[in-house]
C-alpha cells in the first residue's frame, strides 16, 4: 500500500501519458496495458495522438481489443501506423464493413509495399469473401506481397483462389513458389 504523500506507479503512468515527449507517452501506454489499467477512452485518445509513434503503439495495443475501431489509423498518413493498423485488424479477425473496405483499398492501391502486404495478410486472416479480389490482385504485386497473397488465399474457399495458388507454383520468385508448393500439398 502506498504511503500518504507518495505518488503511486499508476499515477506516474497516467501523468506520463500527458507528457510532451511522445516516447514517454508511448511508454506510458505500454505500462498502463501491462498493469491492466489501459481503458478504452485512453486508448482511443492515443489512437488520435499527434505523434505517429504514439499512434503506432496504441494501434498495436488495440489489436487485443476487437471492439476498438481502427478506421482513423487505417488511413493514417504514416505508413508504419497504417501497417500496424492492418495487422491489428487481422488480429481482430472480424471487422466492420468500413474497415474491410479500407483494407481492400489498402491492399490494392496503397503506395507503401509493407502496408499493402499487411492489408493482404489481414484480409486472409479475416477471410471475408469480399476481400478475395484484392488478394487475387496482390498475386501480381512485388514478391513479398505475392508470397503473402498466396498464403492468404488459403482462407478462401473458391476455385479462383485454388487456381491462383497453383499458378504461383511457376512464379519467378522462389519464396512465392515455395509457399505455393507447401499449400498445394493440402489441396
Amino acid at each position: 500500500m502506498a504511503r500518504a504523500g507518495f505518488i503511486g506507479e499508476l499515477d506516474v503512468l497516467r501523468a506520463a501519458f500527458e507528457a510532451a515527449d511522445p516516447v514517454i507517452r508511448a511508454t506510458a501506454l505500454g505500462g498502463l496495458a501491462r498493469r491492466g489499467e489501459l481503458d478504452d477512452p485512453t486508448l482511443a485518445a492515443a489512437l488520435a495522438d499527434p505523434s505517429p509513434e504514439v499512434r503506432r503503439r496504441a494501434t498495436e495495443l488495440a489489436a487485443t481489443r476487437p471492439t476498438m475501431a481502427l478506421h482513423r489509423v487505417l488511413d493514417d498518413a504514416d505508413p508504419l501506423v497504417a501497417e500496424m493498423a492492418a495487422w491489428a485488424c487481422g488480429e481482430h479477425e472480424v471487422v466492420d464493413d468500413t474497415a474491410l473496405e479500407q483494407l481492400i483499398t489498402m491492399a490494392t492501391t496503397h503506395s507503401d509495399a509493407l502496408v499493402r502486404e499487411a492489408a493482404v495478410a489481414a484480409l486472409g486472416a479475416i477471410g471475408d469473401e469480399r476481400g478475395l479480389p484484392a488478394v487475387l490482385a496482390a498475386t501480381h504485386d512485388k514478391p513479398a506481397i505475392r508470397r503473402r497473397a498466396v498464403i492468404a488465399l488459403v482462407a478462401f474457399d473458391a476455385p479462383e483462389a485454388e487456381a491462383a495458388i497453383r499458378t504461383a507454383l511457376d512464379d519467378r520468385d522462389w519464396q512465392v513458389r515455395d509457399a505455393a508448393e507447401e499449400l498445394t500439398r493440402d489441396l
